[in-house]
């Protein structure tokens, strides 16, 4: 990343200046307003590289070059007229500003491409419970990769049936973590990494079985929007875990796991 950010710096710094010096020649010819308008745009395209040094480095060669090729006295960087002083003063904000407003877009873009990630991945999953075409134990391992994949942990084992054994930390239904019935600030502190996390899976009002979700490598912060996704995930495989309300998840044969890594 270093190595990639120092040529876009280099770039943000010298085009403003070779910009400045080509403007220099027709100065006469172009008011400096339509000149620092062009500069402007350097600094959005220094900005849609999506590294904020860039575009600021961009603004503040912008505002130098600026005063130093195209405001008088020409070739330092003193500037005599008040216009061309609130003209630089506005350059330097309006670029800072472009910025900061061109990387807020770039985060809300990236933010739909996630979005539309985890979209797809419950399509998926609804579609391969819909079309009946896969049996249960594909669905199951398909909607644990997709689990991890959202959470963004290690892994996730499904167990089928409605008893459970002791207490567990817990992603609920409304997307909060709790550990022994006491919230889990997932923000700050993270998913419980010193033991399995239950997914309950529901269908009709009733436990179908259980994920087990494993976060011990690192510490992994999903937002609330990610749980929600990983919740209705797990709701797919609901339709198809095949558990009755009286059978276990060692009754019946009908205990079976999916274990996925990332």
């Amino acid at each position: 990343m270093r190595t990639r950010s120092l040529p876009i710096l280099a770039l943000a710094f010298v085009v403003p200046l070779a910009a400045c010096a080509l403007l220099a020649l027709f100065r006469d010819d172009i008011a400096n307003t339509n000149a620092a308008l062009v500069l402007v745009l350097l600094v959005v395209a220094a900005a849609a590289t999506g590294s904020r040094s860039a575009g600021i480095v961009a603004a503040l060669s912008s505002a130098a070059w600026f005063d130093f090729f195209l405001t008088r006295p020409y070739q330092t960087f003193a500037i005599d007229d008040r216009d061309d002083i609130e003209t630089a003063v506005l350059l330097t904000l309006v670029g800072l500003a472009v910025t900061e407003i061109a990387l807020w877009g770039r985060r809300q873009q990236a933010g739909a491409s996630v979005r539309a990630g985890y979209l797809s991945g419950v399509v998926s999953a609804a579609e391969l419970v819909a079309s009946g075409s896969a049996p249960a134990p594909a669905i199951v391992e398909h909607v644990g990769r997709q689990i991890t994949a959202v959470l963004d942990i290690d892994g996730a084992r499904f167990e089928a049936g409605t008893g459970r054994g002791r207490e567990y930390p817990r992603l609920n239904r409304d997307g909060t973590v709790t550990r022994n019935g006491v919230p889990v600030d997932v923000a700050r502190d993270g998913l419980p990494v010193n033991d399995e996390i239950e997914l309950p899976v529901e269908f009709g009002g009733t436990v179908r079985g259980r994920f087990y979700l494993t976060a011990a490598t690192g510490v992994a912060r999903p937002t609330l929007e990610q749980r929600l996704v990983a919740v209705t995930l797990a709701e797919q495989v609901g339709a198809v875990a095949g558990v009755s309300p009286e059978s276990g998840p060692g009754a019946g044969g009908s205990s079976r796991s999916a274990r996925t890594a990332r």
